[in-house]
């Protein structure tokens, strides 16, 4: 049995590393746990103490094929800051509209590879 509490590490490539890190470490606030370079560029971001983070491979030969439905959901427990929303836009983020449901619940912005940050009013 896998304990409920395990870490989680969600990976995905990247276009243009410095502009997706930069995009999630100065507009939503991150932490650059590891960077390394080898046959790949790897930052992986999160915050110390979160039992998640994220990787970011730059230099793959797999592109980043973001589709709408590819979303990053943070659950606030309440409203979402708008300076937070217009950080993460002038770090290179477009906030855009994600449907009824997660407009109804929350603020999604595209990161500069396409990937959707949802930043949703709820709990989990």
């Amino acid at each position: 049995m896998i304990d409920p509490l395990v870490s989680v590490r969600l990976a995905r490539p990247c276009r243009d590393l410095a502009a997706v890190r930069r995009f999630y470490v100065e507009g939503l606030g991150l932490e650059v746990l590891y960077e390394g370079s080898g046959p790949h560029d790897i930052v992986m971001l999160g915050w110390p103490s979160a039992s998640w983070h994220l990787e970011l491979v730059g230099g793959s030969s797999s592109e980043p094929a973001p589709t709408e439905q590819d979303l990053l959901v943070l659950y606030l427990a309440g409203a979402v800051d708008e300076e937070l929303v217009a950080r993460l836009v002038a770090n290179g983020g477009t906030r855009v509209a994600q449907g009824d449901y997660w407009d109804r619940w929350g603020v999604t912005v595209a990161d500069p590879d396409g990937y959707r940050l949802v930043l949703s009013t709820r709990s989990w």
